[in-house]
Protein backbone atom coordinates (compact mmCIF):
# COMPACT_ATOMS: atom_id res chain seq x y z
CA UNK A 1 0.00 0.00 0.00
CA UNK A 2 2.46 2.29 0.86
CA UNK A 3 4.26 1.43 -2.55
CA UNK A 4 0.75 2.01 -4.79
CA UNK A 5 0.08 5.27 -2.56
CA UNK A 6 3.83 7.15 -3.70
CA UNK A 7 3.13 6.21 -7.20
CA UNK A 8 -0.46 7.34 -6.92
CA UNK A 9 1.41 11.11 -5.29
CA UNK A 10 4.05 11.00 -7.89
CA UNK A 11 1.76 10.74 -10.60
CA UNK A 12 -0.27 13.88 -9.40
CA UNK A 13 2.92 15.54 -8.87
CA UNK A 14 4.05 15.30 -12.73
CA UNK A 15 0.76 15.19 -14.61
CA UNK A 16 -0.06 18.66 -16.54
CA UNK A 17 -1.77 21.82 -15.12
CA UNK A 18 -5.21 21.08 -16.14
CA UNK A 19 -6.05 25.15 -15.56
CA UNK A 20 -3.62 25.96 -18.39
CA UNK A 21 -5.71 23.96 -21.01
CA UNK A 22 -8.33 26.29 -23.07
CA UNK A 23 -12.36 25.05 -22.34
CA UNK A 24 -15.30 25.05 -25.08
CA UNK A 25 -18.46 25.09 -25.63
CA UNK A 26 -19.85 23.24 -28.30
CA UNK A 27 -22.14 23.68 -30.54
CA UNK A 28 -23.86 22.03 -34.04
CA UNK A 29 -25.83 23.97 -36.54
CA UNK A 30 -28.91 22.32 -38.45
CA UNK A 31 -30.87 23.04 -41.24
CA UNK A 32 -34.27 23.79 -39.29
CA UNK A 33 -36.29 22.41 -41.96
CA UNK A 34 -34.34 19.34 -42.74
CA UNK A 35 -32.14 18.68 -40.12
CA UNK A 36 -29.22 18.19 -42.06
CA UNK A 37 -26.06 19.84 -40.70
CA UNK A 38 -25.11 23.36 -41.83
CA UNK A 39 -21.49 23.68 -43.61
CA UNK A 40 -18.89 26.37 -43.86
CA UNK A 41 -21.17 28.79 -41.55
CA UNK A 42 -19.53 31.76 -40.30
CA UNK A 43 -19.98 32.24 -36.30
CA UNK A 44 -18.66 35.40 -35.12
CA UNK A 45 -18.06 36.70 -31.69
CA UNK A 46 -20.10 40.25 -31.80
CA UNK A 47 -18.50 43.69 -31.33
CA UNK A 48 -15.24 41.18 -32.05
CA UNK A 49 -12.94 40.43 -35.15
CA UNK A 50 -12.69 37.04 -34.38
CA UNK A 51 -14.92 33.48 -35.13
CA UNK A 52 -15.39 30.19 -36.73
CA UNK A 53 -16.82 28.18 -39.36
CA UNK A 54 -18.71 25.33 -39.08
CA UNK A 55 -17.78 22.01 -39.90
CA UNK A 56 -18.89 19.17 -42.47
CA UNK A 57 -21.36 17.75 -39.54
CA UNK A 58 -22.30 21.30 -38.88
CA UNK A 59 -20.16 21.48 -35.59
CA UNK A 60 -18.35 24.05 -33.89
CA UNK A 61 -16.94 25.31 -30.78
CA UNK A 62 -16.00 28.38 -28.93
CA UNK A 63 -14.05 28.98 -26.00
CA UNK A 64 -15.84 29.18 -22.66
CA UNK A 65 -14.21 32.68 -21.89
CA UNK A 66 -16.47 34.41 -24.05
CA UNK A 67 -19.66 33.32 -21.93
CA UNK A 68 -17.71 34.84 -19.22
CA UNK A 69 -17.82 37.26 -20.69
CA UNK A 70 -21.35 37.83 -21.72
CA UNK A 71 -20.47 37.91 -25.56
CA UNK A 72 -23.08 37.29 -28.42
CA UNK A 73 -22.60 34.86 -31.30
CA UNK A 74 -23.96 36.00 -34.82
CA UNK A 75 -24.55 33.17 -37.34
CA UNK A 76 -24.53 33.18 -40.92
CA UNK A 77 -24.95 31.10 -44.10
CA UNK A 78 -25.77 31.39 -47.42
CA UNK A 79 -29.57 31.30 -47.69
CA UNK A 80 -30.32 31.36 -44.08
CA UNK A 81 -31.50 34.08 -41.91
CA UNK A 82 -28.87 35.62 -39.62
CA UNK A 83 -29.30 34.26 -36.29
CA UNK A 84 -27.97 36.52 -32.75
CA UNK A 85 -27.31 34.11 -29.75
CA UNK A 86 -26.39 34.94 -26.18
CA UNK A 87 -23.23 32.40 -25.23
CA UNK A 88 -24.45 32.50 -21.59
CA UNK A 89 -27.54 30.79 -22.74
CA UNK A 90 -25.71 27.52 -24.18
CA UNK A 91 -24.42 24.33 -22.56
CA UNK A 92 -20.93 24.04 -21.47
CA UNK A 93 -21.63 20.28 -20.91
CA UNK A 94 -23.91 19.44 -24.21
CA UNK A 95 -23.39 19.88 -27.70
CA UNK A 96 -26.14 22.66 -28.51
CA UNK A 97 -28.50 22.37 -31.57
CA UNK A 98 -29.04 25.57 -33.11
CA UNK A 99 -31.46 25.46 -35.94
CA UNK A 100 -30.80 28.31 -39.26
CA UNK A 101 -34.05 28.98 -40.52
CA UNK A 102 -33.78 29.93 -44.72
CA UNK A 103 -34.22 33.27 -45.48
CA UNK A 104 -37.60 34.64 -47.35
CA UNK A 105 -36.02 36.80 -50.16
CA UNK A 106 -38.24 39.92 -49.67
CA UNK A 107 -37.38 42.40 -53.02
CA UNK A 108 -36.97 46.18 -52.23
CA UNK A 109 -38.50 48.46 -54.16
CA UNK A 110 -35.31 49.54 -56.24
CA UNK A 111 -34.89 45.94 -56.90
CA UNK A 112 -38.41 45.65 -58.45
CA UNK A 113 -37.80 48.56 -60.61
CA UNK A 114 -34.53 47.14 -61.65
CA UNK A 115 -35.83 43.76 -62.15
CA UNK A 116 -38.21 45.48 -65.17
CA UNK A 117 -35.46 46.62 -67.09
CA UNK A 118 -33.31 44.41 -69.72
CA UNK A 119 -32.73 40.56 -67.53
CA UNK A 120 -28.85 39.93 -67.68
CA UNK A 121 -27.86 36.83 -68.66
CA UNK A 122 -25.59 34.36 -66.74
CA UNK A 123 -23.00 34.55 -69.09
CA UNK A 124 -23.20 38.47 -69.08
CA UNK A 125 -23.32 38.43 -64.86
CA UNK A 126 -20.08 36.27 -64.80
CA UNK A 127 -18.14 38.70 -67.00
CA UNK A 128 -19.25 41.50 -65.36
CA UNK A 129 -18.17 39.86 -62.28
CA UNK A 130 -14.89 39.05 -63.62
CA UNK A 131 -13.84 42.53 -64.90
CA UNK A 132 -15.03 43.96 -61.42
CA UNK A 133 -12.08 41.42 -59.10
CA UNK A 134 -9.94 44.35 -58.94
CA UNK A 135 -12.30 46.65 -57.70
CA UNK A 136 -13.89 44.39 -55.68
CA UNK A 137 -10.84 42.37 -54.28
CA UNK A 138 -8.18 43.67 -52.19
CA UNK A 139 -4.96 45.13 -54.40
CA UNK A 140 -3.16 46.44 -51.48
CA UNK A 141 -1.26 44.27 -48.42
CA UNK A 142 -3.47 43.19 -45.92
CA UNK A 143 -3.16 39.62 -43.50
CA UNK A 144 -4.91 36.61 -42.38
CA UNK A 145 -4.95 34.75 -39.45
CA UNK A 146 -7.14 31.24 -39.24
CA UNK A 147 -7.09 27.72 -38.30
CA UNK A 148 -6.06 25.32 -41.08
CA UNK A 149 -6.48 21.73 -40.97
CA UNK A 150 -6.37 18.50 -43.27
CA UNK A 151 -7.35 15.10 -42.48
CA UNK A 152 -9.31 12.05 -43.90
CA UNK A 153 -12.31 10.05 -43.94
CA UNK A 154 -11.58 6.29 -44.12
CA UNK A 155 -14.46 4.42 -45.80
CA UNK A 156 -16.76 4.38 -42.30
CA UNK A 157 -16.71 8.53 -42.55
CA UNK A 158 -14.32 8.41 -39.72
CA UNK A 159 -11.70 10.86 -39.29
CA UNK A 160 -8.27 10.01 -39.28
CA UNK A 161 -4.72 11.61 -39.62
CA UNK A 162 -5.77 15.10 -38.75
CA UNK A 163 -3.50 17.95 -38.32
CA UNK A 164 -4.33 21.05 -37.05
CA UNK A 165 -2.55 24.55 -37.15
CA UNK A 166 -2.90 28.46 -36.47
CA UNK A 167 -1.53 30.24 -39.47
CA UNK A 168 -0.92 33.80 -40.50
CA UNK A 169 -0.66 34.73 -44.35
CA UNK A 170 0.08 38.02 -45.07
CA UNK A 171 -0.81 39.12 -48.34
CA UNK A 172 0.46 41.51 -51.12
CA UNK A 173 -3.03 42.00 -52.66
CA UNK A 174 -4.75 40.46 -55.74
CA UNK A 175 -2.60 42.29 -58.06
CA UNK A 176 0.59 40.37 -56.98
CA UNK A 177 1.06 36.51 -57.59
CA UNK A 178 0.22 34.38 -54.15
CA UNK A 179 2.55 31.75 -54.21
CA UNK A 180 5.42 34.10 -55.20
CA UNK A 181 4.82 37.13 -52.75
CA UNK A 182 2.63 35.96 -50.00
CA UNK A 183 4.04 35.38 -46.78
CA UNK A 184 3.09 32.17 -44.19
CA UNK A 185 4.19 32.09 -40.40
CA UNK A 186 2.79 28.88 -38.58
CA UNK A 187 1.77 30.02 -34.77
CA UNK A 188 0.93 26.58 -33.73
CA UNK A 189 0.49 23.23 -34.90
CA UNK A 190 -0.55 19.61 -33.73
CA UNK A 191 -0.79 16.15 -35.32
CA UNK A 192 -4.19 15.47 -33.11
CA UNK A 193 -3.76 11.71 -31.60
CA UNK A 194 -7.49 11.92 -30.52
CA UNK A 195 -8.27 10.80 -34.19
CA UNK A 196 -6.60 7.37 -35.37
CA UNK A 197 -3.94 7.44 -37.43
CA UNK A 198 -3.10 5.44 -40.53
CA UNK A 199 0.84 5.52 -41.74
CA UNK A 200 0.25 4.65 -44.99
CA UNK A 201 -2.83 6.74 -45.52
CA UNK A 202 -0.78 10.06 -44.92
CA UNK A 203 1.82 9.42 -47.08
CA UNK A 204 2.56 11.16 -50.85
CA UNK A 205 0.76 10.52 -53.55
CA UNK A 206 2.47 7.82 -55.03
CA UNK A 207 2.14 7.48 -58.92
CA UNK A 208 5.27 5.23 -60.17
CA UNK A 209 3.99 2.10 -57.73
CA UNK A 210 0.19 3.80 -57.48
CA UNK A 211 0.55 2.78 -54.00
CA UNK A 212 -1.50 5.61 -53.42
CA UNK A 213 -2.97 7.79 -56.45
CA UNK A 214 -5.86 10.41 -57.10
CA UNK A 215 -7.95 7.63 -59.89
CA UNK A 216 -7.99 9.84 -63.42
CA UNK A 217 -6.25 12.64 -61.80
CA UNK A 218 -2.51 13.79 -60.99
CA UNK A 219 -1.73 16.20 -58.01
CA UNK A 220 1.78 17.15 -57.52
CA UNK A 221 3.07 17.14 -53.73
CA UNK A 222 4.52 20.60 -53.54
CA UNK A 223 7.38 19.40 -51.35
CA UNK A 224 4.47 17.81 -49.39
CA UNK A 225 3.06 20.88 -48.06
CA UNK A 226 -0.84 20.41 -47.93
CA UNK A 227 -1.36 24.09 -47.28
CA UNK A 228 0.32 25.58 -50.34
CA UNK A 229 -1.44 23.13 -51.88
CA UNK A 230 -5.06 24.27 -51.08
CA UNK A 231 -3.60 28.59 -51.63
CA UNK A 232 -3.20 27.03 -55.23
CA UNK A 233 -6.79 25.59 -55.62
CA UNK A 234 -8.16 29.44 -54.60
CA UNK A 235 -8.92 30.33 -58.19
CA UNK A 236 -10.14 33.73 -57.49
CA UNK A 237 -6.86 34.88 -56.03
CA UNK A 238 -5.27 32.72 -58.71
CA UNK A 239 -7.50 34.84 -61.23
CA UNK A 240 -4.21 35.02 -62.97
CA UNK A 241 -2.36 32.35 -63.24
CA UNK A 242 -3.26 28.39 -63.70
CA UNK A 243 -5.45 27.01 -60.82
CA UNK A 244 -6.93 23.96 -61.79
CA UNK A 245 -8.13 22.24 -64.86
CA UNK A 246 -11.25 23.26 -67.13
CA UNK A 247 -10.87 26.79 -64.75
CA UNK A 248 -7.51 27.16 -65.33
CA UNK A 249 -6.41 31.14 -65.02
CA UNK A 250 -9.56 32.46 -64.17
CA UNK A 251 -10.11 35.45 -66.00
CA UNK A 252 -9.95 34.64 -69.90
CA UNK A 253 -10.06 30.57 -69.54
CA UNK A 254 -13.65 30.34 -67.32
CA UNK A 255 -16.24 31.56 -69.58
CA UNK A 256 -14.23 29.73 -72.50
CA UNK A 257 -14.51 26.35 -70.87
CA UNK A 258 -18.00 26.45 -69.52
CA UNK A 259 -21.99 27.26 -70.09
CA UNK A 260 -23.53 29.42 -67.72
CA UNK A 261 -27.39 29.20 -66.21
CA UNK A 262 -29.27 31.45 -63.77
CA UNK A 263 -30.30 30.04 -60.77
CA UNK A 264 -33.14 31.35 -58.41
CA UNK A 265 -31.41 34.49 -56.18
CA UNK A 266 -29.58 33.76 -53.00
CA UNK A 267 -29.15 35.87 -50.02
CA UNK A 268 -26.28 36.48 -47.40
CA UNK A 269 -27.03 38.76 -44.47
CA UNK A 270 -28.89 41.76 -46.03
CA UNK A 271 -27.15 41.07 -49.95
CA UNK A 272 -28.79 39.76 -52.81
CA UNK A 273 -26.74 37.65 -54.84
CA UNK A 274 -26.92 36.47 -58.39
CA UNK A 275 -26.83 32.40 -57.92
CA UNK A 276 -25.18 31.06 -61.35
CA UNK A 277 -24.71 27.55 -62.16
CA UNK A 278 -22.05 26.29 -64.99
CA UNK A 279 -21.22 23.16 -66.15
CA UNK A 280 -18.69 21.32 -68.85
CA UNK A 281 -18.71 17.80 -69.88
CA UNK A 282 -16.34 15.66 -72.05
CA UNK A 283 -16.75 12.69 -73.53
CA UNK A 284 -14.58 9.55 -72.47
CA UNK A 285 -13.88 7.73 -75.69
CA UNK A 286 -11.87 4.38 -76.84
CA UNK A 287 -8.39 4.22 -77.97
CA UNK A 288 -7.59 1.57 -80.70
CA UNK A 289 -11.06 -0.03 -79.55
CA UNK A 290 -9.31 -1.45 -76.45
CA UNK A 291 -9.01 1.23 -73.99
CA UNK A 292 -11.82 3.48 -72.31
CA UNK A 293 -10.57 6.99 -71.21
CA UNK A 294 -13.22 8.10 -68.84
CA UNK A 295 -15.28 10.89 -69.80
CA UNK A 296 -15.40 14.33 -67.05
CA UNK A 297 -18.18 16.49 -65.83
CA UNK A 298 -17.56 19.45 -63.88
CA UNK A 299 -20.52 21.29 -62.09
CA UNK A 300 -20.19 24.67 -60.06
CA UNK A 301 -21.89 28.10 -58.57
CA UNK A 302 -20.94 31.38 -58.35
CA UNK A 303 -22.22 33.78 -55.83
CA UNK A 304 -22.57 37.41 -57.16
CA UNK A 305 -23.76 40.13 -55.72
CA UNK A 306 -26.41 42.36 -57.74
CA UNK A 307 -25.22 45.49 -56.55
CA UNK A 308 -21.40 46.00 -57.23
CA UNK A 309 -20.97 42.07 -59.18
CA UNK A 310 -18.20 41.28 -56.46
CA UNK A 311 -18.18 37.48 -55.91
CA UNK A 312 -19.07 36.35 -52.42
CA UNK A 313 -18.13 32.72 -53.35
CA UNK A 314 -17.42 29.98 -56.10
CA UNK A 315 -18.02 26.07 -55.94
CA UNK A 316 -16.67 24.14 -58.33
CA UNK A 317 -16.25 19.90 -58.65
CA UNK A 318 -15.07 17.79 -61.49
CA UNK A 319 -16.24 14.28 -61.26
CA UNK A 320 -15.33 10.82 -63.23
CA UNK A 321 -18.44 10.15 -65.62
CA UNK A 322 -19.09 7.16 -63.83
CA UNK A 323 -19.08 8.74 -61.21
CA UNK A 324 -21.50 11.22 -61.50
CA UNK A 325 -25.71 10.75 -60.37
CA UNK A 326 -27.19 13.91 -60.03
CA UNK A 327 -30.20 12.35 -59.03
CA UNK A 328 -28.33 10.78 -55.72
CA UNK A 329 -29.72 11.89 -52.64
CA UNK A 330 -28.84 9.37 -50.03
CA UNK A 331 -25.25 10.52 -49.20
CA UNK A 332 -25.75 14.29 -47.97
CA UNK A 333 -21.91 14.41 -48.18
CA UNK A 334 -21.56 13.88 -51.60
CA UNK A 335 -25.20 13.84 -53.40
CA UNK A 336 -23.99 14.30 -56.48
CA UNK A 337 -21.34 10.93 -56.43
CA UNK A 338 -17.63 10.89 -55.35
CA UNK A 339 -15.78 13.93 -56.86
CA UNK A 340 -12.21 13.48 -58.65
CA UNK A 341 -11.70 17.04 -56.23
CA UNK A 342 -14.02 19.63 -54.92
CA UNK A 343 -13.49 23.61 -54.13
CA UNK A 344 -15.23 25.64 -52.13
CA UNK A 345 -13.66 29.37 -51.39
CA UNK A 346 -16.28 31.69 -49.56
CA UNK A 347 -15.18 35.53 -49.09
CA UNK A 348 -16.82 38.38 -46.90
CA UNK A 349 -17.50 42.00 -47.64
CA UNK A 350 -15.47 44.32 -45.08
CA UNK A 351 -16.81 48.13 -46.49
CA UNK A 352 -15.80 47.58 -50.03
CA UNK A 353 -13.28 44.67 -50.35
CA UNK A 354 -13.97 41.01 -50.42
CA UNK A 355 -11.68 38.88 -48.13
CA UNK A 356 -11.05 35.14 -47.81
CA UNK A 357 -13.41 33.75 -45.45
CA UNK A 358 -12.98 30.01 -45.65
CA UNK A 359 -11.76 27.85 -48.52
CA UNK A 360 -11.99 23.91 -48.64
CA UNK A 361 -10.48 21.30 -51.09
CA UNK A 362 -11.93 17.56 -51.26
CA UNK A 363 -10.94 14.72 -53.20
CA UNK A 364 -11.18 10.91 -53.26
CA UNK A 365 -7.95 9.09 -53.25
CA UNK A 366 -7.45 5.38 -53.48
CA UNK A 367 -4.82 3.62 -51.26
CA UNK A 368 -3.25 0.18 -52.39
CA UNK A 369 -2.84 -2.01 -49.30
CA UNK A 370 -0.83 -5.16 -48.89
CA UNK A 371 -2.26 -8.96 -49.36
CA UNK A 372 -3.73 -9.65 -45.18
CA UNK A 373 -3.40 -13.38 -45.82
CA UNK A 374 0.16 -14.50 -47.59
CA UNK A 375 1.58 -17.79 -47.44
CA UNK A 376 4.82 -17.17 -45.70
CA UNK A 377 7.12 -20.35 -46.87
CA UNK A 378 7.10 -23.14 -48.99
CA UNK A 379 9.57 -25.89 -48.10
CA UNK A 380 9.91 -29.61 -48.54
CA UNK A 381 10.12 -32.49 -45.67
CA UNK A 382 12.20 -35.12 -46.77
CA UNK A 383 11.41 -37.39 -44.42
CA UNK A 384 7.99 -37.72 -45.43
CA UNK A 385 8.57 -37.08 -48.92
CA UNK A 386 5.90 -33.65 -49.14
CA UNK A 387 6.01 -30.26 -49.65
CA UNK A 388 5.05 -27.89 -46.78
CA UNK A 389 2.86 -24.43 -47.34
CA UNK A 390 2.91 -22.65 -44.35
CA UNK A 391 0.10 -19.43 -43.73
CA UNK A 392 0.27 -16.39 -41.81
CA UNK A 393 -3.39 -17.14 -40.72
CA UNK A 394 -5.26 -20.03 -40.58
CA UNK A 395 -7.02 -21.11 -44.13
CA UNK A 396 -10.26 -21.98 -44.72
CA UNK A 397 -10.12 -25.48 -44.56
CA UNK A 398 -11.96 -26.31 -48.21
CA UNK A 399 -10.25 -24.34 -50.20
CA UNK A 400 -6.95 -25.24 -48.90
CA UNK A 401 -7.78 -29.06 -49.19
CA UNK A 402 -8.48 -28.33 -53.00
CA UNK A 403 -5.08 -29.76 -54.23
CA UNK A 404 -6.23 -27.52 -57.91
CA UNK A 405 -5.03 -24.48 -55.99
CA UNK A 406 -1.75 -25.74 -55.53
CA UNK A 407 1.08 -25.95 -58.91
CA UNK A 408 3.88 -27.31 -58.47
CA UNK A 409 6.61 -27.41 -61.28
CA UNK A 410 9.88 -30.08 -60.32
CA UNK A 411 12.54 -29.25 -63.64
CA UNK A 412 9.69 -27.36 -65.59
CA UNK A 413 7.45 -30.23 -65.48
CA UNK A 414 3.95 -30.16 -63.64
CA UNK A 415 3.92 -32.37 -60.50
CA UNK A 416 0.33 -34.23 -59.64
CA UNK A 417 -0.84 -34.18 -56.29
CA UNK A 418 -2.34 -37.05 -54.09
CA UNK A 419 -3.92 -35.75 -50.70
CA UNK A 420 -3.29 -32.96 -48.54
CA UNK A 421 -2.57 -32.64 -44.74
CA UNK A 422 -4.23 -29.73 -43.28
CA UNK A 423 -3.02 -28.66 -39.64
CA UNK A 424 -4.04 -25.13 -38.47
CA UNK A 425 -1.44 -22.85 -40.96
CA UNK A 426 0.46 -25.44 -42.00
CA UNK A 427 -0.61 -27.94 -44.97
CA UNK A 428 0.96 -30.66 -46.13
CA UNK A 429 1.29 -31.76 -49.91
CA UNK A 430 1.79 -34.85 -51.35
CA UNK A 431 3.42 -35.54 -54.27
CA UNK A 432 1.12 -38.10 -56.68
CA UNK A 433 4.28 -40.16 -58.43
CA UNK A 434 5.51 -43.72 -58.48
CA UNK A 435 7.78 -44.68 -55.45
CA UNK A 436 11.21 -44.63 -57.91
CA UNK A 437 10.30 -41.67 -59.02
CA UNK A 438 9.68 -39.79 -55.97
CA UNK A 439 12.66 -40.72 -54.07
CA UNK A 440 15.02 -39.72 -57.23
CA UNK A 441 13.08 -36.00 -56.89
CA UNK A 442 13.77 -35.87 -53.54
CA UNK A 443 17.07 -36.76 -53.76
CA UNK A 444 18.01 -33.93 -56.19
CA UNK A 445 15.93 -31.66 -53.80
CA UNK A 446 17.99 -32.63 -50.93
CA UNK A 447 21.10 -32.35 -52.80
CA UNK A 448 20.51 -28.94 -53.95
CA UNK A 449 19.08 -27.45 -51.06
CA UNK A 450 21.63 -24.65 -48.86
CA UNK A 451 19.48 -23.34 -45.64
CA UNK A 452 16.23 -24.75 -46.27
CA UNK A 453 15.89 -22.94 -49.85
CA UNK A 454 16.02 -25.21 -52.84
CA UNK A 455 18.17 -23.48 -55.07
CA UNK A 456 17.60 -21.61 -58.78
CA UNK A 457 14.31 -22.76 -60.65
CA UNK A 458 14.50 -26.68 -59.92
CA UNK A 459 11.29 -26.12 -57.97
CA UNK A 460 8.32 -23.65 -58.47
CA UNK A 461 5.24 -23.45 -56.48
CA UNK A 462 2.35 -21.08 -57.38
CA UNK A 463 -0.75 -21.36 -54.87
CA UNK A 464 -4.15 -19.45 -55.23
CA UNK A 465 -7.87 -19.26 -54.65
CA UNK A 466 -7.28 -19.52 -51.04
CA UNK A 467 -9.15 -17.93 -48.86
CA UNK A 468 -8.53 -17.54 -44.96
CA UNK A 469 -10.95 -17.59 -42.17
CA UNK A 470 -12.18 -14.17 -42.16
CA UNK A 471 -12.35 -14.50 -46.33
CA UNK A 472 -9.78 -12.64 -47.25
CA UNK A 473 -7.81 -14.07 -50.71
CA UNK A 474 -4.40 -15.25 -50.71
CA UNK A 475 -2.05 -12.83 -52.09
CA UNK A 476 -4.82 -10.39 -52.75
CA UNK A 477 -4.09 -6.62 -52.69
CA UNK A 478 -7.05 -4.43 -51.92
CA UNK A 479 -7.71 -1.25 -52.77
CA UNK A 480 -9.45 0.95 -49.82
CA UNK A 481 -11.42 4.45 -51.12
CA UNK A 482 -10.05 7.75 -48.68
CA UNK A 483 -12.04 10.92 -48.74
CA UNK A 484 -9.12 13.84 -48.25
CA UNK A 485 -9.75 17.76 -47.04
CA UNK A 486 -7.44 20.71 -46.47
CA UNK A 487 -9.24 23.38 -44.92
CA UNK A 488 -8.45 26.99 -43.86
CA UNK A 489 -11.02 29.39 -41.86
CA UNK A 490 -10.27 32.88 -41.12
CA UNK A 491 -10.58 34.14 -37.66
CA UNK A 492 -9.10 37.85 -38.37
CA UNK A 493 -8.82 39.95 -41.15
CA UNK A 494 -5.79 42.57 -40.87
CA UNK A 495 -6.56 44.97 -43.63
CA UNK A 496 -3.64 46.69 -42.80
CA UNK A 497 -0.77 44.74 -42.24
CA UNK A 498 3.46 44.86 -42.25
CA UNK A 499 5.59 42.05 -43.88
CA UNK A 500 6.43 39.26 -41.87
CA UNK A 501 9.97 39.01 -40.82
CA UNK A 502 12.05 36.22 -42.81
CA UNK A 503 13.08 33.99 -39.92
CA UNK A 504 9.90 33.50 -39.05
CA UNK A 505 8.02 32.19 -42.24
CA UNK A 506 7.13 28.60 -43.33
CA UNK A 507 9.18 27.06 -45.52
CA UNK A 508 6.50 26.42 -48.76
CA UNK A 509 8.62 23.44 -50.02
CA UNK A 510 8.09 21.29 -47.12
CA UNK A 511 5.20 19.77 -45.04
CA UNK A 512 3.83 22.00 -42.44
CA UNK A 513 4.90 20.10 -39.25
CA UNK A 514 8.66 19.27 -40.70
CA UNK A 515 11.05 21.39 -38.96
CA UNK A 516 9.32 24.61 -39.17
CA UNK A 517 9.48 27.91 -37.26
CA UNK A 518 6.68 27.96 -34.74
CA UNK A 519 6.14 31.17 -33.24
CA UNK A 520 3.18 32.57 -31.18
CA UNK A 521 2.50 35.87 -30.83
CA UNK A 522 1.56 37.92 -27.88
CA UNK A 523 -2.10 37.62 -28.73
CA UNK A 524 -2.00 34.00 -29.45
CA UNK A 525 -4.77 33.43 -26.80
CA UNK A 526 -7.69 35.05 -29.20
CA UNK A 527 -7.05 32.12 -31.56
CA UNK A 528 -8.73 28.80 -31.23
CA UNK A 529 -8.47 25.13 -33.48
CA UNK A 530 -12.01 23.95 -34.29
CA UNK A 531 -11.34 20.75 -34.08
CA UNK A 532 -14.13 18.13 -35.70
CA UNK A 533 -16.34 17.04 -32.98
CA UNK A 534 -16.06 13.38 -32.14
Amino acid sequence: MKVNYFVMICFLLFLPPMWGQQEFIRGKLLDARTNEPVVFATIRIKGKAVGVISNQDGGFRIPTKFKELGDVLIISSMGYRKKEIPIAGLSPEDINIIRLSHGILELSEAVVTAKKKRRLTARRIVRKAIEAIPLNFPQNAFSTIGYYRDYQLNQENDYINLNEAIIEVFDKGFDELDHKTSQIRIYDYKRNTDFRRNYFAEQKYDYRTRRKIISNAFLPDYGGNEFVILRIHDALRNHKVNSFDLVNVLEKDLLKNHSFFREEDMYLDDEVLHTIGFTKSIPGNRVNNKIYIAGYRAVGKLYISKNDFAIHGMEYALYDNRNFNIKRKSDTLNPQGKPIFEVIAQYKRIYTKMYLNHISLHNFFRLRVEPKFVAEDVTVDLSKRCFIVTFNTEPEVKSANTLRNYKFKFKGDKLKLLRSDLNKKRIALYPDMERVELEEMFKEIEKNRKDGIVKGNLLVAKIENIKDMEGNVLNEWIFKDYQQFREYFVQRINQKANPIPDGLLMKKNRPIFEDQPIIKPDNFEEYWMNTPLK
